[in-house]
């Protein structure tokens, strides 16, 4: 075999892939314990788009109370209307689908909406008066006057009326359930030692309106945190604990950055995606030329440190254009030209060995650690990848209380489909990518990623999620696309 190339990853991105698989220092509770508050860190994007924050308080006799508070903008400063949520969990087993989650129960008792405007009581009283049954057809008669901190019943087991479907309203995130601790070093020159923060992962939200309404998670959305051990600084952790129904948050104002995309960018988590499959990514943008190369590292389980496949690939991409649909994101199209595969365990080589021929690289020829070039063969069947491919994406640049510069990309469609016509195009994003390495930093030459024990594996945007087929051959390691 041919030497083993040097590693040529600026320290920085190869240091965060490694303190992911080295677990992160993460510690999950199985149940978790969930008593107290939980708040949103930010202004927070659902599929639609919706923007919003959230503050949860669950009580030590399993009732819960929790706040939504939306927002027509995607900074939360400008309320629409508050929900008031009662009801009642009950935690499960350790779940079978989503290795390191607890499935759970929840009733709910009451569901409340404060309006925050006319406007949004016009709104949302012609939703109702729409799509409801004879139940909630007369829920707020045309032209009513808005009265401000008016609590509107929009759910009540007692009268047995519920008037959510509207709204596209579910509390399933709550059946899915994970809660994970870790200490976060402090960073002022006068401080040592760390501090605890603790995230509530809830499950996610399907990416199509319809289904939301009966979709049961198997992945989740971006975490809260717990009020008292939160990472620090958090701006908007103080004010979103303090609000209520009546008080909705209003977030500190932030700057807007231009999208630029230059330069290398790594997970900041082991991420999870639904049906189920754990990966961390890394990619290198290089502006120059607009291509792209991507590595998607896949795990069998929740901390990353099982490796299952790797892929490289490798293409470019269009100039961005504003989003006319989702304020503050970025429209792009991402084409993939090129794909190369490393299986990294035994399961995953036999399924490719056992492909039909001519469909996957070489027949037959698959070994753990051993990279193949999947472009001759126009991608592999077996792991869903056509090439050429193309995928039309939303981006958008943030960057965190500590200055860092966050790159979000669209979330992938829940159903496991591409994203390869612009109707498609994603409306919410995935966990945040962390910058590792400017621009003029970013190398580019390829970086063949063969098995080792504690190396990297990740994968590709312009791929499609995985077959049922295969999906079904990996039993518990549900493996998908993002």
């Amino acid at each position: 075999a041919a030497a083993e190339p040097p590693l040529r990853w600026e320290p920085p991105c190869r240091q965060q892939l490694r303190h992911l698989q080295d677990g992160a220092g993460i510690a999950a509770r199985l149940p978790p314990r969930l008593d107290g508050r939980w708040v949103s860190t930010g202004c927070e994007v659902r599929p639609g788009p919706e923007f919003l924050t959230r503050s949860y308080l669950f009580y030590t006799n399993r009732l819960f109370k929790a706040y939504q508070f939306y927002y027509w903008d995607p900074s939360c400063r400008d309320p629409s209307y508050s929900l008031v949520i009662k009801g009642k969990l009950r935690l499960r087993q350790a779940s079978w689908i989503t290795r390191g989650a607890t499935e759970a129960d929840y009733h709910l008792h009451k569901v409340g909406i404060v309006f925050h405007s006319q406007k949004a009581m016009r709104e949302v009283a012609s939703w109702i008066n729409q799509t409801s049954g004879e139940g909630c057809s007369g829920f707020l008669p045309p032209g009513r006057t808005w009265v401000p901190g008016a609590l509107y019943e929009l759910l009540s087991t007692k009268s047995e009326r519920d008037c959510t479907a509207a709204l596209g309203f579910a509390m399933h995130e709550l059946s899915l359930v994970r809660v994970e601790r870790h200490y976060q070093p402090l960073v002022l020159p006068q401080q040592s030692g760390s501090r605890l923060v603790e995230e509530l992962y809830l499950g996610d939200i399907h990416t199509e309106w319809l289904e939301r309404l009966h979709y049961r998670p198997t992945g989740y959305q971006r975490p809260m945190q717990s009020a008292v051990h939160h990472v620090h600084p958090c701006p908007a952790c103080g004010i979103i604990y303090r609000a209520d129904e009546h008080h909705p948050p209003i977030l500190p104002v932030r700057a807007q950055l231009p999208m630029q995309l230059s330069g290398s960018w790594v997970s900041t988590h082991c991420e999870v995606r639904p049906a189920v499959l754990f990966l961390t990514r890394y990619f290198i943008f290089h502006g120059n030329n607009h291509t792209w190369e991507g590595y998607y590292y896949h795990y069998s389980d929740p901390l990353c440190k099982q490796p299952t496949f790797t892929i490289y690939a490798a293409g470019h991409y269009t100039q961005g254009i504003p989003s006319s649909k989702v304020r503050g994101g970025t429209e792009l199209a991402f084409k993939v030209t090129q794909a190369r595969v490393t299986p990294m365990d035994q399961v995953t080589v036999m399924m490719l060995n056992s492909s039909e021929p001519g469909s996957c690289g070489l027949t037959g020829s698959w070994s753990a650690g051993v990279e193949q070039d999947i472009t001759p063969t126009n991608g592999c069947l077996a792991l869903g990848i056509k090439l050429p491919h193309t995928e039309y994406e939303l981006f958008k640049t943030e960057q965190d209380t500590r200055d860092r510069s966050l790159l979000y990309i669209g979330e992938r469609p829940t159903d496991g489909s591409s994203p390869d016509s612009p109707d498609k195009r994603p409306t919410s994003y995935q966990a945040p990518l962390i910058q590792c390495a400017g621009a003029s930093e970013e190398f580019s030459n390829y970086v063949s990623l063969k098995y080792s024990a504690k190396k990297d594996a990740n994968g590709n945007k312009g791929l499609k999620p995985l077959p049922v087929a295969f999906l079904l051959f990996i039993a518990l390691l549900f493996l998908r696309w993002d």
